[in-house]
């Protein structure tokens, strides 16, 4: 069934066509600055005309600047073998055509309304979307879920079930980081997410962050976690001492990437939206 979607060319680097050797990609947008890929990991024997699996959607960090589909495949390898179909997309970045971030939460919104369009074709269950992410994904996953509209249309139309998010970019405001990449303060305080909690029945949330990371202050996320978990909300923050914005990575430290991966995982198995990993008391 998957044949009916648009395959997309394989990216131009060695080592991005090495990581992306198992996945399925495809076009989810037509975006005014060209064609934008998201490539797939489908659990192992996964039917489409059977399966309703959980989705993790995943948007890679870079702040807006750099694009980096690749960095979440180890996860994604991981949850697809955990029997999730998870998404790695490219969006729109400054250094590929002048995108903004506009732009890029643009492109994430599309990409879950390209995963709710294509549900059948995909085997995947729409009412069970995660969304994982780094810096400035983070940032996207985290208009998605807070803002009150994007675009033209609702925002709760974008808003995931779950997410879990490494470092995120969580205040574009004056007081936080990164408004400068909008187009003015007024903008980037209108796309920041601290401006538009707290506020009742968000998805749980937990987050991961490093105590010396120098281009987002633990402070920022401490003060924006505790205001998310107001009005009920479930959120969790995650801190890891001595480290920093890259902590999570699986080239950067492997065990901050093995403790994260598993939470993450059991953070999933808790909310029900994956089966317990009869594997877990081996790590």
């Amino acid at each position: 069934m998957i044949d009916q979607l648009v395959k997309a060319p394989p990216l131009g680097e060695a080592r991005d066509r090495e990581l992306l050797k198992e996945a399925h990609s495809f076009i989810y947008f037509h975006s005014p600055a060209g064609d934008l890929a998201a490539h797939f990991f489908f659990p192992p024997g996964h039917d489409p005309k059977s399966a309703e699996a959980p989705v993790i959607l995943f948007l890679h960090g870079g702040m807006w600047d750099l694009s980096m589909p690749t960095q979440f495949v180890p996860h994604a390898l991981h949850f697809a073998a955990r029997g999730a179909v998870c998404m790695c997309i490219e969006y729109r970045v400054a250094s590929k055509g002048e995108g903004s971030p506009v732009d890029a939460l643009e492109d994430a919104a599309m990409a879950m309304v390209f995963l709710r369009k294509n549900a059948a074709i995909l085997g995947i269950d729409s009412a069970k979307i995660v969304f994982g992410g780094a810096g400035s994904g983070a940032h996207l996953a985290l208009c998605c879920t807070t803002l009150p509209e994007i675009g033209e249309h609702p925002g709760e139309n974008f808003r995931p079930s779950a997410l879990f998010l490494f470092s995120p970019l969580v205040n574009t405001s004056r007081k936080g980081v990164g408004g400068e990449n909008f187009s003015s303060g007024e903008e980037a305080r209108k796309y920041s997410p601290s401006e538009h909690v707290p506020q009742p029945n968000l998805p749980p949330c937990k987050l991961y962050h490093g105590r010396n990371d120098r281009l987002i202050p633990i402070e920022l996320v401490t003060r924006f976690a505790k205001r998310y978990a107001k009005k009920k909300n479930n959120c969790e923050l995650m801190e890891f001492e001595g480290a920093g914005h890259t902590f999570f990575n699986y080239n950067s430290h492997q065990q901050n990437y093995e403790i994260t991966l598993r939470s993450a995982d059991c953070f999933l198995v808790d909310l029900g939206i994956l089966e317990p990993d009869p594997l877990a008391g081996e790590f």
